[in-house]
């Protein structure tokens, strides 16, 4: 099995800001694909499409890049190892290793309604836990040259997705676990850089940070971890299909100044 991340490391001076992009990756690995329905891996719906591609900015402004390479439907790398749930509202809450689409819908050939321990384990061995000891090691390395590190964790979602919320979503989501998982100033900086663009931005809220956030999010040790959750047409058509290079440069412009604020207000702590 191949590598289940990829790594771009900085092309500019290097800045203590590393971005994790887990919801990107389209492969299914060969032992598996069989098992899955064939016309929904084809293109696996609750993808973070192109979410990489619109980062692609980030390694030529000093920052480092890891990126999934295996769909969240063989096991989702923000998810807590052991299936806890994110939320408890009431919401669809897909599994560490999915046996539905976010709508329910089944997407094993035979229905299976759960993954038998033995397959999880091997997947959390294979892909999960190499994922997030690269991550590991690329904060841990941050935060020994610079003293402190900023993880920015990238992702997209549907505007509409009836099993989470009734209606559509802002257009913008920053998520720090109820202002737990980075410094206030630094939030306050996200916040405020988010809210000159020309979009509607939420904060924590209907998504307050899943596992990666939660998990790497630890200010008092210097380590600040924030979730920025996109709806998929601020960068993509209005079918949320094909990506959208007039969006999505927009977009960028106001993802280059967050983050190079980010970058520099965090030497201020």
């Amino acid at each position: 099995m191949t590598l289940p991340y990829n790594i771009t490391e900085p092309s500019a001076p290097e800045l203590p800001l590393v971005l994790s992009v887990p919801h990107c990756g389209t492969a299914f690995p060969d032992s598996l694909r069989n098992e899955y329905k064939q016309e929904l891996i084809a293109k696996p719906d609750d993808t973070d499409w192109f979410v990489d591609e619109l980062y692609a900015f980030a390694p030529s402004l000093g920052m480092t890049v890891i990126t999934a390479v295996y769909n969240r439907w063989v096991i989702d790398l923000n998810r807590d190892p052991k299936s806890k749930p994110l939320y408890t509202d009431g919401r669809i809450v897909t599994a560490l290793c999915p046996t539905t689409n976010f709508l329910g819908t089944p997407i094993y050939r035979n229905h299976r309604t759960e993954v038998d321990a033995e397959d999880v384990d091997n997947r959390l061995q294979n892909i999960y836990w190499p994922y997030h000891q690269k991550l590991q090691e690329l904060i841990t390395n941050k935060k020994m040259k610079f003293g402190f590190v900023v993880l920015w964790d990238c992702h997209s979602i549907r505007q509409e997705v009836p099993s989470i919320q009734s209606g559509k979503f802002p257009d913008l989501i920053l998520g720090d676990v109820d202002e737990t998982s980075a410094s206030p100033l630094l939030i306050e900086t996200a916040l405020q850089s988010l809210q000159k663009g020309p979009y509607t931005v939420n904060h924590n809220h209907p998504f307050k940070g899943g596992y990666i956030t939660r998990a790497y999010g630890d200010p008092k040790n210097n380590v600040h971890a924030l979730q920025l959750e996109m709806t998929k047409v601020n960068y993509m058509d209005e079918t949320e299909s094909n990506y959208h290079p007039a969006k999505a440069a927009k977009m960028q412009s106001l993802l280059i100044t967050t983050l190079q604020a980010l970058a520099k207000n965090i030497s201020a702590l």
